[in-house]
């Protein structure tokens, strides 16, 4: 399986977790998605009164300077120690 091929396997497995991951790993992985889908941030950064979306930039311009692949590998990672924490691997 080729690291893409991956990245969408992990990408459909992180939705099966038993309990939701803590909105700190949701923004990780929202960034490292967004990053290894799309590439560097390519909006500008939301207003002060849509606080969600502004987390969701801050989480995605955080992760900027790595390539696709990187973010792919690390957003693989993070899912992985998610179901390590939550003991169904």
């Amino acid at each position: 399986m080729g690291l893409k091929e991956e990245f969408e396997d992990h990408a459909e497995k992180v939705k099966t977790l038993p309990a939701a991951p803590s909105n700190d790993d949701m923004l990780i992985l929202y960034g490292l998605y967004k990053q290894a889908t799309v590439g560097p941030v390519n909006t500008s950064r939301p207003g002060m009164f849509n606080m969600r979306e502004k987390y969701k930039w801050d989480a995605w311009k955080a992760v900027e300077g790595k390539s696709k692949e990187e973010a792919m590998g690390d957003y693989i990672t993070k899912v992985k120690q998610l179901f390590e924490a939550a003991g169904s691997s």
